[in-house]
């Protein structure tokens, strides 16, 4: 897999249930609360780190507390759900390194990247 066909599946297989903030997910925003568990599959398909920055200091997206995209061994930084904050993506992140056992260790998000890696399988095969 590619990373723009990973950048087109990935919105395909994003729904309601795999979403950290399923009130507000919708069907046109189908990447909304997804950051964290896209950046693990990325990570699963590409390698790298993963980085997370506080949302803390932005009103309009603090309940969601932080954002992860990855950063690949080449240097380069992907943030493959930045188009579900439109017009309005946070800028002057301040990012950190996040261990991939760290985001695994909740349990909800374990269980909504296990659903999500099984729907993009399942879409590959």
């Amino acid at each position: 897999m590619t990373r723009n066909s990973f950048r087109f599946l990935i919105p395909l297989v994003c729904v309601r249930d795999t979403s950290s903030d399923p009130i507000n997910w919708n069907i046109r925003n189908a990447l909304w609360g997804h950051c964290a568990v896209v950046a693990l599959l990325a990570q699963d398909y590409f390698g790298g780190d993963l980085l997370r920055a506080s949302l803390e200091e932005f009103p309009e997206f603090a309940h969601l507390r932080s954002h992860y995209w990855n950063r690949f061994l080449d240097g380069s930084e992907e943030d493959f759900t930045k188009a579900q904050f439109g017009d309005n993506y946070p800028q002057l992140l301040n990012p950190e390194v996040r261990d991939r056992a760290y985001l695994l260790s909740s349990p909800e998000t374990l269980r909504r990247y296990q659903a999500l890696k099984i729907r993009l399988e399942d879409m590959l095969k």
